[in-house]
């Protein structure tokens, strides 16, 4: 080989290792540039993601939490039906009681007193015996209802006006307020 060949060669080596080095300058550049939008795109993405899943937990959460008052409410509704039913209970048990006489008669007063021109009293039929001296006191007729076992009501002229007075509607007028009271006593 001649010194000239020799020369060629060795600058065309050169020039083939310097676009060599440059080519793998460049393939660097590129994978480094590609990892780092890889890596850009991988964050971006765990971040979407981690963001649904705080979503999906917090929508989880709240489901829960509705779940859960939901839960408490319907419980807190069935204590205070037990509640109310007990105290009807307690009511049906009244006319057993010795005091039943005079809490009858004060029902008839109060049912009374809210008609201007009373004729009658109607009760149950056991609970007449009870309201005999009122009414011939007053000067009322008698009737007997077997649906007012807790109470009376008050008869006006002519059957034109009357007003009932039982244990059961004053517990049902009273019970949104009553029931208040018991929750508070119960749940604070």
């Amino acid at each position: 080989m001649s010194k000239l060949e020799a020369i060629l060669s060795q600058e065309v080596e050169a020039e083939i290792r310097a676009l060599l080095d440059e080519a793998k300058a460049k393939a660097e550049g590129l994978r480094k540039e590609a990892e780092a939008k890889a890596e850009a795109l991988l964050a971006a993405r765990k971040r979407a993601l981690e963001a649904q899943y705080q979503a999906a937990l917090r929508r989880a959460e709240s489901a829960g939490e509705l779940l859960l008052a939901t839960a408490r409410a319907e419980a807190k509704g069935e204590v205070l039906e037990a509640v109310r039913a007990r105290v009807r209970e307690a009511l049906a048990a009244l006319p057993e009681k010795p005091e039943w006489p005079e809490a009858l008669r004060k029902l008839a007063l109060e049912a009374l007193a809210a008609l201007p021109e009373p004729k009658g009293l109607a009760s149950h039929p056991e609970n007449l015996p009870h309201l005999e001296p009122l009414a011939r006191e007053r000067g009322l007729e008698l009737v007997a209802d077997p649906a007012l076992r807790l109470g009376v009501r008050a008869l006006g002229k002519e059957g034109k006006t009357q007003v009932e007075n039982t244990l059961e509607g004053r517990l049902e007028r009273a019970w949104d307020a009553l029931s208040a009271k018991v929750a508070a006593v119960l749940w604070g």
